[in-house]
């Protein structure tokens, strides 16, 4: 069986190695940034709900949803409206929101404390489940945006059918390193020297930043990028 994987000429080695390395660098940082949201985020909820295993338990979770919805919906995006510029749109607000965490997300978390009875204990499944309440109104939203970027940049790197699994592979290692990096950065650097509210302001500038070069690299990466056919002849 032979398959048509690719309409058009193919394009030339360079500007596919440039518009692969633009994809690495938006999933590098995208990637980065959530690791970052995901450990000082724990550290944000603690003065809430102290900095207990729960704490932990309900970021790390809450994030693995972020990012389980980012890719679903990133994929379906991507098939959708095949422009970087769509990201963009998404990636604004996300960024703005980071900003507002320190200023606007307390009251968020005492209001999600506070809607138990004050002379009554808070029963112990909410004491589990308060953080997972908080840190999904907090965090959920603008890591579901930055997850959304994997997908679309395999769709825009991918060349055809037989290149998905290496395209695929690539981009996805890219934001596994810029999660590594993100880690260490955050625990060994941003803690040590920067407060948290300035840490989310930057992160803040890093995904408006992620988004300005959605719209400007838009026309270039998706006019380099080929494309796939569906079709299949037997």
């Amino acid at each position: 069986m032979s398959c048509s994987v690719l309409s058009g000429t193919p394009p030339n080695d360079y500007p596919v190695r440039m518009r692969n390395a633009a994809a690495a660098v938006l999933v590098f940082v995208g990637g980065f940034i959530i690791m970052v949201l995901e450990i000082i985020g724990a550290r944000f909820l603690a003065k809430d709900f102290g900095s207990s295993f729960h704490v932990w338990v309900s970021q790390i979770g809450v994030v693995l949803v972020a990012l389980a919805l980012g890719y679903y919906l990133g994929g379906a995006l991507a098939d959708r409206w095949w422009r970087l510029s769509c990201l963009a749109v998404l990636l604004v607000p996300a960024g703005l929101s980071l900003f507002h965490i320190p200023d606007c997300a307390g009251w968020l978390l005492e209001a999600t404390i506070l809607r138990h009875p004050a002379e009554q204990p808070i029963p112990p499944l909410w004491q589990k489940l308060d953080p997972v309440l908080g840190s999904a109104v907090v965090f959920l939203l603008p890591c579901v945006v930055l997850a959304m970027l994997s997908p679309y940049m395999i769709r825009l790197a991918t060349r055809s059918l037989a290149q998905v699994g290496r395209s695929s592979g690539a981009i996805i290692g890219a934001s596994t390193v810029g999660s590594i990096a993100g880690d260490f950065v955050s625990g060994f650097v941003l803690i040590d020297h920067m407060r948290v509210s300035n840490i989310f302001r930057v992160m803040e500038v890093l995904t408006m930043l992620l988004g300005l070069l959605c719209v400007w690299w838009d026309r270039w990466l998706v006019a380099e990028a080929p494309q796939l056919s569906n079709s299949c002849s037997g």
